[in-house]
């Protein structure tokens, strides 16, 4: 069984498919994600599926699968060069992958993870400030 490479580049995982997605190399690869999230502490995931000619509704579930995986772990997924004939498939087969989201390229798809993580910590900082703020306006 092949095996898709996961590449970290920063603070994100790159997936770049270059081979057909039989059943178990889908589940190794969402098996291997995981375990690459957690050991790195990577806080995006970046599927390139651009070499896909066509997703079938296993594929197209474990994708989605993946993605909830990977928000569990504090990473967020975007999947990058996804053909139309894909998009068209998985419409038809009403697989609308919750939770994941597309891009036309990985230098895009890194632009919207960078984005939403700077949005997220200014919101945790902001949230942060304000307790503070409550803290020293309560302290007697």
């Amino acid at each position: 069984m092949e095996r898709v490479p996961v590449l970290k580049i920063g603070d994100f995982l790159l997936v770049s498919i270059q081979i057909d997605m039989e059943d178990q190399t889908a589940l190794q690869l969402q098996e291997d994600l995981a375990e690459k999230i957690v050991v790195t502490g990577c806080h995006g995931v970046i599927i390139d599926i651009s070499a896909l000619d066509i997703v079938d509704s296993f594929v197209g579930r474990t994708l989605a699968t993946i993605a909830s995986v990977s928000r569990v772990l504090d990473a967020e997924t975007v999947v990058v060069g996804m053909r139309p004939a894909v998009a068209i498939t998985l419409v038809e087969l009403g697989l609308s992958l919750p939770g994941i989201r597309t891009a036309l390229n990985v230098e895009l798809a890194i632009e919207m993870l960078a984005r939403t993580r700077t949005e997220a910590e200014m919101l945790l900082g902001d949230d942060d400030e304000d307790e503070a703020d409550q803290a020293a306006v309560t302290t007697p």
